[in-house]
């Protein structure tokens, strides 16, 4: 918009004085400053609904970003914190889930994922879409309102791939489990052929994205990029067996000859640069949803960054993921909008502890910061994130919130925003984060609801956290077996090391009894209740009632 308005007024100028000597010169004056007011009415119109673009990283750690773990964090990131000193950094903010694609759910849709048939883990390989073609995203929300909208990076919520059931033998696979010598038949290129020459449905742009590039999920197949509802290309190899060593791809499948993980991210860093220059040419406000597919494994470093931490590989990965969010800032810089472009990062869940996390942790950087657990887990350090929020002239810089804020609230928030109503069947568990960026604080929310890979619910009321089990309900090790439920004051007890529920029985009632209510209401927002997609599952002791 800045670069319209200056168009504008240049434009004006221009006339005046290649006509000063003539007698319209007032007539032509006038109507050029007449065009410049309302033009400038329509940019101011444009402030008040931003461009949106949205950067959401994969198992980034609390305690991988500098800005959020100071004295137990060895990683640089410092276009990360330099956002979040322009910006508000949230110290209480939560994905959905401890697992990748239940976050993406909730993210999307404001609504939390075990209210649809994803009840634990992710989605599964050549499954098909987790949001249903009428339910609101952030992306159609925008798109109603004028905004051009795209997702650039990782899916990971289904398509409804066009694989015939004759076929499906030509595309299962148990993992890579070391096989050395997997080679394509004519067969399955003969199936690969047939169902990737066709367009792939159910994918971002059916669900309110107009443009689409990336990779589905980036350790999995098909190895290719994705644009809009086509591969780009037609796979024909089994991927070559190099790219599963060390934590890098994990499932052996259809791949482009000479398919390699390293150009990946920097691809997608290169497409989200060139979608902002390209959106801030137009009149209309942008949406950019930009799911990074990284610092999760594949740990495939560029050479650039290799051994820059001086730490590990991951710790690399951390790097070059931090210097790719500096590339779409200063994107947003080169093409003039950084002042009317809102800006959210955050992370799906935490660190992997299978990155070498142990071994981080005796080098004195520790990925979860304070927080117990790891991705995964129902604790802390399985869901919350860094979660930074920049939005010029509304949200002052450099400040810290410590309310109880989720990644559900993003549609609600982008709602009021664009001065938009919700429907009652839209952003269910979705509170609006505009009175905290504006400065407030007090709580939007009371309550949120976190999961593990398993699907053990966690359930947060003000500073009283219970947990439906007596470990972590995901990778994570630990837990007294005597107490099957979990309960914590995490105002003073931010480690989660002391278990209050055999103290607090009274207490463990209630936080049971507003799960329940969480679940039947089929909303944790005011409105009319909603029907969840499937019959909720119950964990701990109601497991046992229900």
């Amino acid at each position: 918009m800045q670069t319209l308005k200056q168009h504008t007024m240049n434009l004006a100028i221009r006339f005046i004085r290649l006509h000063r000597s003539n007698r319209t010169v007032g007539a032509i004056a006038l109507i050029c400053a007449v065009f410049v007011v309302f033009e400038g009415i329509a940019c101011a119109i444009a402030a008040e609904k931003p461009n949106i673009v949205v950067i959401y990283a994969d198992d980034l750690g609390y305690g991988d970003v500098q800005c959020y773990n100071p004295e137990r964090g060895k990683i640089p990131t410092p276009h990360i914190d330099r956002l979040a000193r322009q910006g508000m950094r949230f110290t209480d903010g939560h994905s959905s889930s401890g697992v990748c694609s239940p976050s993406r759910y909730t993210l999307l849709t404001g609504r939390y994922h075990w209210r649809s048939r994803l009840q634990s883990g992710i989605v599964g390989l050549w499954g098909p879409p987790l949001i249903t073609a009428d339910r609101m995203t952030i992306g159609s929300l925008a798109k109603l309102h004028g905004y051009q909208t795209a997702c650039i990076g990782k899916w990971h919520l289904g398509w409804n791939w066009p694989i015939a059931d004759a076929d499906k033998q030509w595309f299962r696979t148990t993992g890579y489990r070391g096989k050395k010598d997997l080679q394509a038949t004519d067969e399955h290129r003969t199936a690969w052929r047939t169902a990737f020459s066709q367009p792939i449905p159910g994918g971002p742009t059916a669900v309110g994205f107009d443009e689409y590039f990336g990779t589905d999920v980036p350790n999995w197949p098909p190895y290719c990029f994705i644009e809009n509802d086509r591969t780009l290309g037609i796979p024909t190899e089994y991927a070559d067996a190099k790219l599963f060593e060390k934590n890098q791809a994990s499932q052996q499948g259809p791949a482009l000859a000479e398919w390699t993980l390293e150009p990946i991210l920097p691809t997608l860093g290169d497409r989200a640069a060139a979608f902002i220059e390209r959106a801030a040419t137009t009149p209309e406000a942008f949406l950019l949803y930009m799911p990074l597919t990284s610092p999760h494994t594949p740990l495939s470093v560029n050479n650039a960054w290799r051994g820059k931490s001086g730490l590990n590989l991951y710790a690399d990965f951390v790097m070059e993921t931090d210097a790719v969010v500096g590339q779409v800032l200063q994107a947003l810089v080169e093409s003039g909008v950084a002042d009317d472009t809102l800006v959210v990062f955050t992370s799906d869940n935490g660190c992997a502890p299978y990155i070498g996390a142990a071994d981080l942790e005796k080098m004195g950087h520790y990925p979860s910061g304070p927080l117990r657990g790891y991705k995964s887990d129902a604790w802390e350090g399985g869901h919350r994130v860094p979660f930074i929020i920049r939005w010029p002239g509304v949200t002052k810089p450099d400040t810290r919130n410590d309310q109880l804020v989720h990644q559900a609230d993003l549609l609600a928030t982008f709602a009021e925003i664009l001065e938009a109503e919700l429907p009652e069947n839209a952003g269910e568990d979705s509170f609006s984060l505009v009175p905290l960026l504006k400065g407030g604080d007090q709580p939007v929310r009371d309550s949120s609801v976190s999961c593990s890979s398993s699907g053990v619910p966690s359930l947060r009321l003000g500073q009283w956290k219970y947990i439906a089990a007596s470990g972590s309900g995901g990778w994570g090790k630990g837990g007294d077996q005597s107490q099957p439920l979990q309960l914590y004051d995490l105002a003073d007890d931010l480690s989660e090391s002391n278990n209050r529920a055999a103290a607090e029985p009274t207490r463990l009632a209630e936080m049971q009894a507003s799960l329940e209510q969480l679940i039947t209401n089929g909303r944790s927002t005011p409105g009319a209740s909603q029907a969840n997609d499937v019959k909720v599952r119950r964990y701990g002791v109601a497991a046992k009632t229900d």
